[in-house]
């Protein structure tokens, strides 16, 4: 849906989101360690960013900033994304979920206008994740 579409029950604009799912081969647990790592932190928001506390800013040396918005231990963060300092905020929800042996990540980037270069940079960022022993 593009963002000047509207939703059939609603007469908002949808706002557009990207989305990216994998799943790693690890116990919830053991991924919720790894993302909240300083190389979790590293794969998924830039070198130099690191998850603090709920409402705690973070920042990454390539550019991107924000704050950690929603804390739940082993199931969800929830983040603000600001590209450039001067860009508006978006989010981003990483939510976590048993699935067979391992652990589904489902992140969504809401409020992006190219879906498909914001896919691409999450992809990569859940897979560098997915790297990580």
């Amino acid at each position: 849906m593009g963002a000047a579409e509207t939703s059939p029950e609603h007469d908002e604009p949808q706002v557009p989101s990207a989305r990216v799912s994998r799943t790693i081969t690890a116990p919830i647990a053991q991924v919720w360690d790894r993302i909240l790592s300083p190389a979790g932190a590293r794969a998924l928001l830039g070198p130099g960013a690191r998850f603090a506390g709920k409402g705690e800013p973070w920042r990454s040396k390539d550019g991107p900033s924000g704050v950690l918005r929603s804390f739940h231990p082993q199931e969800q963060l929830r983040w603000s994304w600001h590209e450039t300092p001067d860009a508006p905020a978006t989010l981003v929800e990483l939510d976590l979920q048993p699935e067979d042996a391992g652990t589904r990540l489902d992140l969504q980037h809401h409020g992006v206008e190219d879906r498909s270069a914001y896919e691409a940079r999450w992809a990569a960022a859940l897979d560098r994740l997915g790297a990580m022993a």
